[in-house]
């Protein structure tokens, strides 16, 4: 069985309902990324970090998956697919996809202040000042902040290098370093990139472009790859 590679991002989840942080000049909800998505901002106001993760996990659990979710649960019957995602919603897992693997962290876990290892799953939507782990610290989201280290990123690219087939969908490119899994993917793969504004020129001399938005993209991207 041939191992389909998939990176996603926040373009694939947008068709859900779950809003995008770079497309209003760095804004995310209203707040400044940096205050609700950084250590800095953490320290500063850890009150106001737990109440935004808390609106975007209740807004989390109504979204459903949409057509490019179910098609790539779909393309597990004919494909080893293993999803390499920026995203830490949970919508490929609604979606019936098996080896999913969050570069950024989980919106349904948190985990604790001193020890990084300790990490719940979470059965409400909120977390607030005084939830504390077993050693008595206070939790925060499971998420990896600006600045912090990608700890799922050596795991993505020895999947990558595996890869028959490496689809990009719902990523520019411009987040680092999971933009740079690209360049890990064996020579002789053939790549795919939906994204529906231009394409990117850098790489276009080994890349299929497919200029469309998720759903329509993995439709056509199904369709070529015959399955």
């Amino acid at each position: 069985m041939k191992k389909l590679v998939v990176l996603t991002g926040a373009g694939i989840s947008a068709e859900s309902g779950i809003k995008t942080f770079r497309d209003s000049n760095g804004l995310w909800e209203g707040h400044d990324v940096m205050e609700v998505a950084s250590p800095q901002g953490w320290f500063k106001n850890p009150a106001q970090v737990l109440e935004f993760y808390n609106q975007r996990r209740k807004q989390a659990l109504h979204a459903k998956p949409n057509h490019a979710h179910l098609v790539l649960a779909e393309l597990q019957a004919a494909y080893d697919v293993q999803i390499v995602t920026q995203n830490v919603d949970n919508l490929h897992e609604k979606a019936g996809s098996k080896n999913v693997h969050h570069l950024h962290g989980q919106l349904f876990q948190s985990r604790s202040t001193v020890e990084e290892s300790i990490i719940y799953e979470m059965t409400d939507w909120k977390l607030g000042i005084g939830d504390l782990c077993e050693k008595g610290s206070q939790l925060r989201p499971n998420i990896v902040w600006f600045g912090e280290s990608v700890p799922m990123m050596d795991m993505a690219i020895e999947i990558t290098s595996q890869a028959d087939i490496f689809l990009i969908v719902g990523t520019s490119l411009q987040v680092y370093p999971a933009a740079g899994l690209i360049d890990f993917a064996p020579k002789q793969a053939k790549k795919y990139l939906i994204d529906p504004k231009s394409a990117i020129s850098s790489i276009s001399n080994e890349v299929t472009f497919i200029q469309k938005n998720a759903t329509a993209g993995m439709q056509e991207f199904k369709e070529i790859i015959g399955s």
